[in-house]
């Protein structure tokens, strides 16, 4: 299926793996990859180290394209970039939308740049300052989401902007790729279903939570980091909403010293980090320092596998998946599933 997502990243299949920290590994994107989609490694919760490392085990498992997701406000954006332009990587996504200046700078090293956005202002400014497409998400995403329904936000934003959009927000079968197509989207993004699949390194535990979820264990919460997060309800989130503040920033100090140590960065990095964070939003100092428990929180059930002590951030089609494919079986089964939709629909007329 050839889409304007596919000839923009030369990939086979209009279907892009998202870049979900300390999920989206050189393992699973390698996965991805070979089986015609678009793999996206997570950098944000690397070391510069690590990432370089990261890169050169996708490229030692297969040629096919792949992508890099980076935060693009942190204070060492511009060293991530580095690394990826001297490995290679053609390929750069963003959790946030990034400036004008380094969109320009990329797009001069010949990469191409894939925002992620959750508004229709956000895409236009984006498409504005050179973009070559956008994911769009829905409310119905994992993670940091926001409150419009995909049915409804992407319309309005394929409708607002001359470039590729795809997806995200609710996909993970042929049906849903065929209704974004539809829609006028150039393809789909997934991200819980890729993390249920064997070749995740998410430990065996809490893939089990949640094939064993359903639509309504999904909730949306502001309890972990000031910002609405999409995940499955456990006892700890429930403790986190019931816990008062002073408890809740202890717990971020906690939280940030650790990261702090994992991620390399100083305690000046992450401060201004906080201030990047903190822009645009009306955030109180608790809630950004507050931010630090995200990573280290979902650390700890997705590499740990203590979902006792850790967050399962999760989109709402947690509660339709009941089973691990490979990335290989599951991109085959989505492109079969999108075939024979379309030639039902084609019945129609």
């Amino acid at each position: 299926m050839e889409t304007a997502l596919t000839r923009l990243v030369g990939v086979r299949h209009p279907i892009v793996q998202t870049g979900m920290g300390w999920v989206a590994g050189p393992r699973l994107v390698s996965a991805t990859a070979e089986a015609g989609g678009l793999g996206v490694l997570a950098s944000a919760t690397m070391t510069l180290d690590q990432l370089r490392d990261a890169i050169r085990e996708v490229r030692s498992r297969t040629s096919a394209p792949f992508g890099v997701n980076l935060r693009a406000d942190a204070t060492d954006a511009g060293e991530r970039v580095r690394i990826m332009l001297d490995e290679g990587v053609r390929v750069a996504s963003f959790a946030l939308a990034p400036s004008r200046e380094l969109i320009g700078a990329l797009k001069e090293a010949g990469v191409v740049v894939i925002p992620s956005i959750g508004a229709r202002r956000h895409a236009e400014k984006v498409a504005a300052w050179g973009a070559d497409a956008v994911i769009v998400q829905g409310g119905e995403g994992g993670g940091h989401t926001g409150d419009v329904a995909t049915s409804v936000l992407l319309p309005q934003v394929v409708d607002a902007v001359g470039i590729p959009v795809v997806a995200a927000g609710g996909f993970f079968d042929g049906r849903g790729l065929v209704a974004a197509l539809a829609y006028g989207a150039a393809g789909v993004a997934m991200g819980t279903r890729f993390l249920l699949t064997s070749d995740s390194t998410v430990p065996d535990a809490v893939k089990a939570r949640y094939l064993a979820s359903t639509v309504r264990d999904v909730t949306v919460t502001r309890a972990v980091d000031g910002l609405p997060h999409r995940m499955l309800r456990t006892e700890l989130v429930a403790a986190l909403e019931d816990s008062g503040r002073a408890r809740a920033v202890l717990r971020a100090v906690r939280a940030a010293s650790g990261f702090r140590r994992l991620s390399g960065l100083t305690w000046r990095q992450m401060v201004r980090d906080g201030l990047a964070l903190r822009h645009g939003k009306d955030l109180s100092w608790s809630q950004v320092l507050m931010a630090a428990n995200t990573p280290m929180l979902l650390k700890a059930s997705m590499v740990d596998g203590r979902t006792d002590l850790g967050v399962m951030a999760s989109g709402q089609v947690a509660g339709v998946i009941a089973d691990l494919p490979s990335c290989a079986e599951l991109v085959e089964r989505i492109m079969k599933e999108a075939e024979e939709t379309q030639a039902r629909l084609s019945t129609l007329r």
